[in-house]
């Protein structure tokens, strides 16, 4: 069997359903945003792992190293607060080639420690190595919660309110603004090439990035959602069901979903999008309304409420109900400006795909 056939979520699944948990300290082990170890009465760890590669993660023809640090670790804080959690420590393994720097790492380092000084996180260790095959980033990050305070996929009910934070598809839509500058940039060595020009000759591209820095900020320079977990804890909700918006919100309600044993309904017009993600996609020929359904690396937060909330959540800034949850039976839905429901199918990032 194809990998590509199960997909992300679906490797995992099979590799892990059969792993017997043995340890008592072990609460929850893989199927969510982090894994739950509880040490000492009163609190529970929450360890999450990413792995970034070099070419399918992340392209440094665009992406600073700089840059590139702080969304390395922003892209694990972000699981710990979708746990409700808070995070405490992180550790960071990389594997690197020799056309790298020490000035390189440093600027690298740069990003990951603003990223964890942002959120009060300590970087305590990692590992180093050689790479054949370009740049790997492998970031373990630690965080702590009250047993009662986890949220997990797997708690939304029936008339559960759906909400999410910031707004969708804008780091999508930076991702083909950097795209399209970058094949703009290669197509001129090329010409160049063709008229023998020397490379070093060469005025320096200036990428056309001008009216778009939001969206160059949300791809390049996401930010995990420290300040709606503080304001929840400050009015005392507790969503029912929450995970973080990576692989895009289609994918995301499709887990909730599924590991609640429910359907939902969201509204199209509901949607939260900057004006410059519908500037762009509409220059680009792209239906922005797919982009913020499936675009994915939003880092924001999906999660869920008792509908007897609805006043207080809706009164925190930055979070917008978009649905509710319903009854398995009644699927996923996306109810259209014009009325019609079109099923809503999971087509968010899916990195095992062929």
């Amino acid at each position: 069997m194809e990998i590509a056939e199960l997909g992300e979520f679906g490797l995992i699944r099979h590799l892990t359903e059969k792993i017997d948990i043995k340890n008592p300290e072990t609460k929850r082990g893989a199927g969510d945003d982090c894994a739950v170890l509880a040490f000492e009465p009163g609190r529970q760890v929450l360890v999450t792992t990413d792995l970034l590669m070099e070419g399918v993660h992340f392209d440094l023809q665009y992406v600073p190293l700089k840059h590139l640090g702080y969304k390395s670790a922003m892209v694990n804080l972000s699981d710990i607060y979708a746990m409700n959690g808070r995070p405490r420590q992180m550790t960071v393994s990389i594997a690197l080639s020799k056309r790298f720097t020490v000035e390189d790492m440093e600027q690298f380092y740069e990003g990951l420690r603003a990223a964890c000084d942002a959120c009060g996180c300590d970087i305590v260790g990692g590992d180093t190595s050689s790479s054949f095959t370009g740049l790997a980033i492998s970031i373990t990050c630690i965080g702590d919660a009250r047993p009662e305070n986890i949220v997990y996929r797997d708690g939304a009910k029936d008339t559960d309110l759906i909400c999410v934070t910031g707004d969708l598809g804008a780091a999508y839509m930076g991702l083909q603004l950097l795209e399209r500058e970058k094949s703009v940039y290669n197509q001129q060595l090329r010409e160049a090439k063709q008229r023998g020009e020397k490379l070093e000759s060469l005025p320096p591209f200036q990428p056309d990035f001008s009216g778009r820095e939001y969206l160059l900020e949300r791809q390049l320079k996401p930010e995990a959602r420290k300040d709606i977990i503080e304001a929840l804890a400050k009015e005392g909700i507790r969503p029912t069901a929450m995970m973080d918006i990576s692989d895009g919100l289609s994918s995301e309600l499709y887990h909730i979903c599924t590991q609640s044993h429910t359907g939902c309904r969201i509204y199209e017009d509901r949607l939260p999008l900057d004006y410059q993600t519908a500037v762009l996609a509409e220059e680009l020929n792209m239906n922005v309304t797919t982009c913020a359904l499936n675009g994915g690396e939003d880092y924001e937060l999906l999660f869920t409420v008792p509908l007897t909330e609805h006043d207080r959540v809706a009164a925190i800034p930055g979070v917008k109900v978009i649905g509710h949850i319903t009854k398995p039976e009644l699927g996923l839905q996306l109810v259209c400006r014009d009325g019609v429901e079109m099923e809503l199918k999971a087509q968010g990032w899916n990195p095992l795909k062929n």
